[in-house]
């Protein structure tokens, strides 16, 4: 049976490294896409490299979306079966500050490589996956968001993967090509960036045990999210192009979490509690009980998350939960992982690399 060759943007971001590992493990041969940099970026998929057994199937390109010419002409080179569009400028808060950049990127560079595939005319050949986000819906219109609630985007970054959602389905509809949106609810990992939030609290919690720093500074720790791992769903992004047809897809838990709960499980995963005091900009939470020969850098009622308004977004999204019914039906597809197993992944990464820099 003749290989797949994958075609990977973002390949060394989160979802892009373990997607690879996953179609690698598929026998498919794997093409990812790299911009050119002045430095290393990486080490998500180092240890791929390292695997005498996918070695042979693995490959970097350099590209870049924004470039037509560049994601063009990889595109005709590999003829890839399966397209996975996972580059973006992904963080919220950024894409108030950089909104041309996220657009530039994220926007037309799923349109070029849509406008790509169709000047190769390789429409029958490629199935092509984006990769979509939970941050559309923002302003809330039903208490689940299904694959029918209207969108409402709240930031620069939801506005631009609105453009890119509504393109693919566009090429789908217009020249009959395959062509899928999976809608994805929050999905963390140890290979998440540090500054979003998930890492940025296992990060700090480290910093703090190991006496690096002594506070944790978040903006809005009330903020509601359907968290997931990522390694579960990359599964699903790769169960949605193996469809007899394409289609969009939400990929969720439907089970929904605070930042402040993400917080205090982080906390009790090492035996630590931690109490809250203060509302508003004065809330804080403070060590209650803690084992001193465990952790020696720690100190009794000593301070370790504090609100800083900084933090907070210009247009915030409080409240997202994820109804994957149509993807558990279809794709006979459900997550794996729990909220605590992938805390205590989370907060095992993290302590092992701060122990190693202290």
């Amino acid at each position: 049976m003749k290989k797949k060759k994958a075609l990977i943007t973002g390949i060394t971001g989160q979802d892009g490294s373990y997607l690879a590992e996953f179609l690698l493990k598929k026998n498919y041969t794997v093409h990812g896409i790299k911009r050119k940099s002045s430095s290393y970026n990486t080490d998500r998929i180092d240890q791929i490299y390292e695997n005498k057994k996918f070695k042979s199937r693995f490959f970097l390109h350099y590209g870049d979306l924004v470039d037509f010419g560049s994601i063009s002409e990889i595109i005709k080179e590999i003829k890839p079966d399966e397209i996975y569009n996972l580059a973006a400028q992904s963080h919220v808060g950024v894409s108030f500050k950089l909104p041309n950049y996220t657009t530039q990127v994220n926007a037309i560079g799923t349109l070029n490589i849509l406008d790509s595939i169709k000047k190769l005319k390789l429409e029958k050949k490629t199935k092509f996956y984006q990769a979509s986000t939970s941050e559309l819906f923002g302003e809330i219109q039903e208490k689940k968001q299904s694959e029918n609630t209207k969108f409402y985007p709240k930031s620069p970054y939801a506005s631009s993967k609105l453009f890119a959602y509504w393109i693919t389905k566009n090429y789908r509809e217009s020249y009959n090509m395959f062509a899928s949106n999976g809608i994805l609810f929050n999905h963390e990992s140890p290979r998440r960036g540090e500054t979003f939030v998930t890492r940025k609290i296992t990060i700090g919690i480290s910093k703090i045990i190991n006496g690096i720093d002594d506070c944790l500074y978040l903006g809005n720790i009330y903020a509601l999210r359907d968290w997931g791992h990522a390694k579960d769903y990359v599964e699903m992004c790769w169960k949605v192009l193996q469809c007899n047809k394409s289609d969009d897809f939400i990929i969720a838990t439907e089970k929904q979490y605070s930042v402040k709960f993400f917080i205090e499980k982080c906390f009790q995963y090492l035996g630590i509690k931690i109490v809250w005091v203060g509302k508003g900009l004065k809330e804080r939470a403070l060590i209650k009980k803690f084992d001193k020969q465990k952790y020696p850098k720690l100190k009794d009622r000593m301070v370790v998350v504090k609100i800083d308004k900084k933090y907070f977004r210009p247009n915030e999204v409080d409240n997202l939960i994820g109804n994957s019914t149509k993807a558990k039906k279809i794709l006979n597809w459900k997550p794996k992982t729990t909220i605590y197993k992938l805390i205590s992944e989370m907060m095992d990464n993290d302590l092992k690399l701060f122990n190693k820099k202290r």
